[in-house]
């Protein structure tokens, strides 16, 4: 079986004309974010700079995304299709994909998962921020202690609820201590990205000594 190295080495470049159409995914919350088109220069340069860029059709040269608007796509993991005609990129996002300021070029109904990723962004956003009236920069304002402690309340609650059986209970006291740690995580300057990584880590060393 051909390794991911191997298979980019053998992208069909004659079938598509030289040019290779090419999806970009957020690494994470898996969001289908735009497509494009490169050549073997544009390829070669995303792999050396770990930036995307393109070959664009529309202005006739190389274009790394966002280069003017600053919004852009760290490369995470290259890979292509099994007729070795179409790359996929996972990648991190800086800002917003779209040129019309969306997080994506195609309307898609948002996952679960990218909910969370906004919602940290908004957390983020109110202790940058502190503005009257918000429950998020009041957490902020009362310093780590009391952001802990309402950690530890909601995962109290979140114990009894599982007690008592009740689902409903359960769900609003889960849905409480996520918050809470999404808090806790940005007071201490850290975010999803670094747990869920670290929860990767941790499958893939789980795995290699099974």
């Amino acid at each position: 079986m051909l390794t991911t190295k191997e298979k980019l080495l053998n992208l069909n470049w004659i079938k598509t004309n030289g040019m290779i159409p090419t999806i970009i995914q957020d690494y994470l919350s898996s969001e289908i974010l735009m497509h494009g088109y490169m050549n073997q220069e544009a390829f070669l340069k995303t792999q050396k700079d770990g930036l995307v860029t393109f070959y664009s059709r529309s202005k006739n040269r190389l274009w790394t995304k966002g280069e003017k608007s600053g919004n852009y796509l760290k490369v995470i993991e290259i890979t292509t299709d099994c007729d070795y005609d179409t790359l996929l990129i996972l990648v991190q996002s800086t800002g917003n994909t779209c040129h019309l300021g969306n997080k994506t070029c195609f309307f898609l109904t948002q996952s679960s998962v990218s909910f969370l990723f906004e919602l940290e962004k908004l957390i983020e956003e109110r202790k940058n921020n502190i503005t009257n009236n918000s429950y998020t920069s009041d957490l902020y304002r009362s310093g780590t202690s009391r952001i802990a402690q309402k950690v530890g309340e909601e995962a109290i609650e979140t114990i009894l609820a599982s007690m008592k059986k009740d689902k409903t209970e359960l769900i609003n006291e889960s849905s409480d201590l996520i918050y809470h740690l999404i808090v806790l995580l940005h007071d201490q300057g850290l975010n999803l990205r670094l747990v869920l990584n670290n929860l990767k880590k941790r499958k893939k060393e789980k795995k290699n000594h099974e």
